[in-house]
């Protein structure tokens, strides 16, 4: 898997950017200029992605979308960290390894197929009640 700074020197790149120019267009949240190498340490990994406020400028200057930077950075965009049910937590996460891995979701299916089939014994008696959930 790329890294955030991968990502971003090849997104910097194709935009016909150099790191100055970006540098000169970023802000901290406390309103401070980011250096280049500021950038330039980002995208050889020499730092660790950056906080959301220069994550979203970030986005846009390189004209890609912010969800694909906070999934290269390992972290959630705030407008998805939400108190949640623990179930549908789960199961965004299932939805979200099934689109990635092209449809393939296997290991996370086998757990929850043995959840379910450990659920639905009879009373003890051992056998399978099928087709329930």
């Amino acid at each position: 898997m790329k890294t955030f700074g991968q990502f971003i020197r090849k997104a910097r790149k194709s935009a016909g950017l150099t790191q100055k120019e970006v540098a000169e267009r970023l802000r901290r949240g406390d309103g401070r200029k980011v250096l280049p190498p500021f950038l330039n340490d980002l995208e050889f990994d020499r730092r660790r992605p950056p906080e959301d406020a220069v994550i979203e400028q970030l986005a846009e200057i390189l004209k890609v979308p912010s969800d694909i930077l906070y999934f290269y950075a390992q972290r959630v965009a705030e407008d998805v960290r939400v108190d949640a049910e623990d179930d549908r937590i789960a199961a965004a996460y299932r939805a979200f390894r099934k689109i990635l891995n092209g449809g393939a979701d296997i290991a996370c299916e086998r757990s929850s197929q043995s959840r379910l089939v450990r659920r639905s014994r009879d009373n003890g008696t051992g056998r399978v009640a099928m087709g329930e959930p």
